[in-house]
């Protein structure tokens, strides 16, 4: 049986370039090719790697594009091209009239976006994310309980009765539904829960928005929730936040099953 033979590392000749020199006939390649990345991701890593380090901060005022291009020796195109780059991941934005663009933070639903079109396409189902809020939402109304301002009891109250004085089919009900959730992670002030919790609502809305209708004392059973969470908050009892956002969070589950949904049905945008 004839060997096969592995193409080793050949020593370059003087004068050599970089060119693409293919196997032998009969060797099989160890190394893939290295590809090479063109110049304006470079630009842009250079630059990321700068905010991320906090080298820039938020609201700092980059280089004019034509002193980036002479900075980092590439044309001006490949500058602008790494700064849609940034600015499309909310490292970087230009304020309204403005010529040159500012370091940024990323927002939050920026951030939950990216997380929720992730999940997406890891085809993750209504019960893994079921089984996170489960394990996210209560703590967080216990931290909220512990930590809120007479601001955020205003904002949830005020939330809670516009989802309470919705009318059926109003689709802008489950958005709704997903600001009460988000304002309960605000009034914990923990900004890690903040951008996780908020992804998972988001991935979450689609099918929660056929269930809300469907599912008979639905918005009756969220509405109660809603006040006694409200309560809870107020009162800064901890414990019953906790418990009234689990009961809150299992009924989903128990709405999605009364509607039809299956607990594997990969969520969608």
């Amino acid at each position: 049986m004839k060997k096969k033979t592995i193409s080793a590392v050949r020593p370059r000749r003087a004068g050599a370039t970089d060119a693409a020199v293919a196997p032998e006939a009969g060797e099989t390649a160890l190394f893939d090719p290295v590809e090479r990345s063109p110049a304006y991701t470079k630009v842009s890593s250079a630059i990321e790697h700068k905010i991320l380090s906090r080298a820039l901060r938020d609201g700092d005022v980059l280089p004019a594009e034509l002193d980036l291009a002479q900075q980092f020796r590439v044309h001006r195109s490949t500058v602008r091209e790494a700064l849609r780059q940034l600015e499309s991941a909310g490292l970087v934005a230009r304020p309204p009239g403005a010529k040159r663009m500012i370091v940024s933070r990323p927002e939050a639903a920026k951030v939950a976006s990216g997380m929720r079109h992730a999940l997406v396409l890891h085809e993750v189902t209504f019960v893994d994310v079921w089984e996170a809020m489960m394990v996210i939402e209560p703590e967080v109304a216990a931290l909220a309980a512990l930590r809120r301002t007479q601001a955020d009891l205003t904002a949830l109250t005020q939330t809670s009765e516009q989802f309470r004085d919705s009318p059926e089919g109003d689709p802008d009900s489950v958005n709704i539904v997903a600001l009460f959730f988000e304002q309960i992670g605000a009034a914990s002030r923990n900004q890690v829960l903040v951008l996780a919790k908020q992804s998972l609502a988001q991935a979450l809305a689609p099918s929660l928005a056929r269930m809300i209708d469907t599912v008979p004392q639905a918005r009756t059973r969220i509405t109660d929730a809603q006040k006694r969470i409200i309560v809870a908050v107020r009162d800064k009892n901890a414990d019953e936040a906790r418990k009234w956002m689990s009961k809150h969070v299992r009924d989903f589950k128990r709405g999605y099953e009364v509607a039809g949904i299956s607990p594997d049905t990969p969520i969608s945008v």
